[in-house]
Parts: structure tokens; sequence; C-alpha cells
């Protein structure tokens, strides 16, 4: 088998799913379980499956995050009496402050774009009201323009005026230097938000997506194939490089 057919494609099990409301890695019975895709993971990567779930059984901050991770999934949702069904009670908010308190991290550090502003004022305020420690960082910080980048004047969103470069890696090292054990990020940019990860010390989450045209809720393009966002399905996205 080539490497191209073993690369995992679990998006395949979305129609097992949807018909069986379970997949083969969901079923505790192996003898009722639907197959396995011909590239399940389970399968084509079981030594990797198995060798990074080893990592978590140990005594290492790896496995203390997964466990309170696997633990803060179950708080997020609540029985319904008298049946099997559960209900979601908690939004991405409280799942990251339970985090952070199960971890015991206190400084948070959070990092903005400046276009969430008043979203990361919100954001403080809420975390300081549950007893942690928040910082925030603009990606702004340190007003560097983006000709220094080598960018040209075209390139900017509004050519001919001052607009200051994005500095992700800063935003990691004033966070590292601060001793934040949790980063969260805020509207960063595809890419930006790499290098953030990347660079930062602290384990990092997304709270916020950014998504300019959808509210930072880039999962509406995937519910819209049908309708406008049919075109990303049809025609491909230029760049001015092609």
């Amino acid at each position: 088998m080539s490497d191209e057919k073993k690369l995992p494609g679990c998006a395949a099990c979305s129609a097992v799913w949807q018909k069986n409301g379970t997949t083969n890695c969901w079923s505790g019975d192996p003898s009722t379980a639907p197959p396995r895709p011909a590239n399940c993971p389970s399968s084509t990567g079981e030594d990797l499956v198995r060798e990074s779930f080893a990592r978590y059984i140990d005594d290492s901050e790896d496995a203390r995050l997964a466990f309170v991770a696997a633990k803060v999934e179950g708080l997020c949702y609540q029985p319904v009496p008298g049946s099997d069904a559960v209900n979601a009670r908690w939004t991405r908010v409280e799942d990251t402050i339970a985090l952070a308190k199960l971890m015991g991290w206190k400084r948070i550090g959070i990092a903005t774009c400046i276009g969430l502003l008043y979203e990361t004022e919100k954001l403080t305020a809420i975390l300081s009201a549950q007893g942690l420690e928040p910082l925030s960082v603009c990606c702004k910080a340190g007003s560097i323009d983006k000709l220094e980048l080598g960018l040209a004047e075209a390139d900017k969103v509004r050519p001919g005026t001052f607009e200051p470069a994005c500095n992700p890696i800063a935003q990691a090292e004033l966070c590292n230097r601060h001793g934040t054990e949790m980063n969260i990020i805020v509207g960063l940019c595809v890419g930006h938000d790499m290098l953030f990860a990347k660079y930062s010390k602290a384990p990092v989450t997304t709270l916020v997506c950014k998504d300019r045209v959808t509210g930072h809720n880039p999962v509406a393009v995937l519910y819209g194939q049908n309708f406008y966002y049919k075109r990303l399905q049809k025609q491909p996205v230029l760049t001015g490089k092609e």
C-alpha cells in the first residue's frame, strides 16, 4: 500500500456516524462495531496510537493535562433525569476556566488581535472574577511598520497609510517573561497563531478563531456549502501567485 493510501481520512466516517450513530472507534463492542475504513488510523497507525497513549498514564505534566482535560469534558455535560441523554451546560469560556483551576494555573496570558480588544477586556474581567490573574498582549505591540517585513505598500490593507505589523513572537515572549501558566489566543491571524503557539512556553488554547466574514465563527462556512460557500468546492482561492 502506498503512503498516499495510508493517509488518515477519519472524515470519511461521517456517513457511518450519521447512519449508525457510532463508528468503529466509538463502539465498545467489536462484534457489533461498524467496519474500519481502509485508512483508519486505528489500523494504519496503531503503533503510534498506543505509544502516544502511554504518555497519558505516566507521571508527566502531559499525563496530568490529559487527565484534567478528560475530566473537564465530563463536567461539560449533565445527565437528563430518567433518560440516557445528556445536555451540554458549559461554554468554551467555562471549559477554559475549569481547566485552569483544576490544573492549578493562575497567571493566564491572552494573546489578542487588536480588533478584539473589547472581547479581551470582557474576558479579562471574567477571568479576574474567577480568581485568576490574566494579562493581555496585543498583536500590534511595538507598533513596527509592516514595510520592515519586506512587504510592498500595495500589500497593506490600506495602501498609503501606516499599518503596524503583527508580532506574535513578541506576544509569546512577553507572556514567557511574565511567567504565564496558560495562554489563550483571541483572534490571531492564521500563521500568527502558529508562531505564537510555537514560541509560547506555556500551553496554548484558542478561544476565538479569527474569521472576518462570519463574525469569528469559521464553522459557518462548513454549514453553508450548499449555498454561498459552495464556491469553495468549485473555485480556487486566489492569492495573486497563480
